[in-house]
């Protein structure tokens, strides 16, 4: 292999590479078979339509085929195919361990992304779940843990940002997982403007 092959395989990978580098690190399907190429192409479905934000494939061009950056490799690695917990708590670790991965690189502390009070009013959008559902969840976790995470303030109720956050991470985990996303772009885009490669699949496509 050449040395330029190698390193444009540090930034994304053909199906067939990725398929070899699953099946030789044992990455197995949910019935503990060796991963297939129909298998492969299935899972990469479910990445993108579950992150289309993050370009992790390539578009076709010129070439027949895809391509896969690293990073997506990576959540193929730790979320598709890991058999410990369910996808999306699998999905959250993996997001919460991207952005840690580029705020350690560029050297900047953690962003607090749970800072904003949240009208009652609001809640059923920002959740996109009914209001009787969310209405349910703060009551469920006010008694979990005895405390209040409502307040009254100019004949409007509100939820503050530490409520908002318990029924992210506790009670509407999709909607924690779009939070961290929205994040990890965020700070992919830095990446990008600092000069280096993320979805630059150099002409391969």
């Amino acid at each position: 292999m050449r040395d330029s092959e190698r390193e444009l395989d540090k930034i994304f990978l053909s199906y067939n590479k990725i398929l070899a580098k699953l099946n030789k690190q044992g990455c197995r399907t949910k019935n503990n078979n060796e991963i297939t190429h129909k298998d492969l192409r299935q899972a990469i479905e479910v990445m993108i339509k579950k992150h289309p934000t993050c370009r992790w494939r390539s578009n076709k061009v010129r070439s027949r085929k895809f391509y896969i950056l690293d990073e997506g490799y990576w959540w193929l690695v730790d979320v598709f195919f890991q058999n410990e917990t369910n996808l999306i708590d699998a999905d959250i670790k993996f997001f919460n361990k991207r952005i840690k991965m580029y705020e350690d690189f560029f050297k900047i502390q953690s962003k607090e992304l749970f800072v904003n009070d949240i009208p009652y009013s609001q809640l059923e959008k920002f959740f996109n779940r009914k209001i009787d559902t969310v209405r349910k969840a703060i009551q469920k976790l006010e008694k979990k843990y005895s405390i209040k995470i409502r307040y009254k303030k100019n004949n409007q109720v509100y939820v503050y940002s530490k409520g908002i956050e318990l029924l992210c991470k506790e009670c509407f985990k999709q909607k924690y997982l779009e939070i961290l996303e929205d994040y990890k772009m965020e700070l992919t885009e830095k990446y990008i403007t600092a000069g280096y490669p993320y979805d630059n699949f150099f002409h391969k496509n």
